[in-house]
């Protein structure tokens, strides 16, 4: 099995590319997304880690990103609960694709959390032009931008991944662009 990693920036195109592969992809921010709404025992755990900003379930984002926002370390111990639980549900889906050609690991910090086998996973990076990125970022209805650096702290830097990547996709924001840098990168590995 080929384990191909997505990396970019917050807002690059990422789970978008990852989706346009036509293999099956790990999303992690939907796993997450799951996690919140249908977990209770990471429920219990964030509101025991928690108790001033976690009080209903399912958990609320709301809750989630006004935590995040209050206190710099509410972040890591939220990171910690969830991403256990993340690489939990990493390694089922990879048992149940392990007859797949390829699988596509679309996980926001890959790299910073040493999600990927160095030897054997094939990196992406997804390089779109800022300016297009920092509009739609402002175009999400959830969008807050305290709340994006914070993320953005966490995590390497672009050129850090770029370096680290095997294969660049230029992300025009554009089917075409996409559709092209995943069959140059299709025809290299199959």
């Amino acid at each position: 099995m080929i384990r191909i990693g997505i990396l970019g920036d917050i807002g690059s195109g990422k789970s978008y590319v990852a989706k346009n592969f036509g293999y099956p992809v790990f999303n992690a921010d939907y796993e997450v997304t799951k996690l919140y709404q249908k977990d209770k025992k990471i429920f219990k755990k964030l509101k025991k880690k928690l108790p001033k900003h976690i009080s209903i379930f399912p958990i609320n984002k709301k809750e989630i990103t006004e935590a995040i926002l209050g206190n710099n370390l509410n972040l890591k111990k939220i990171l910690k609960i969830v991403h256990l639980e993340i690489r939990k549900k990493m390694n089922l889906f990879l048992k149940r694709n392990k007859n797949k050609k390829i699988v596509i690991l679309d996980i926001p910090l890959l790299l910073e959390n040493k999600i990927y086998n160095k030897r054997k996973d094939i990196l992406v990076f997804i390089d779109s032009p800022k300016k297009d990125i920092r509009q739609r970022l402002r175009k999400r209805p959830n969008f807050n931008n305290k709340l994006l650096k914070k993320f953005k702290k966490i995590q390497f830097k672009t050129e850090y991944k770029k370096r680290k990547a095997h294969f660049i996709i230029k992300n025009k924001f554009t089917k075409k662009s996409v559709n092209m840098g995943i069959k140059n990168i299709l025809s290299k590995i199959l």
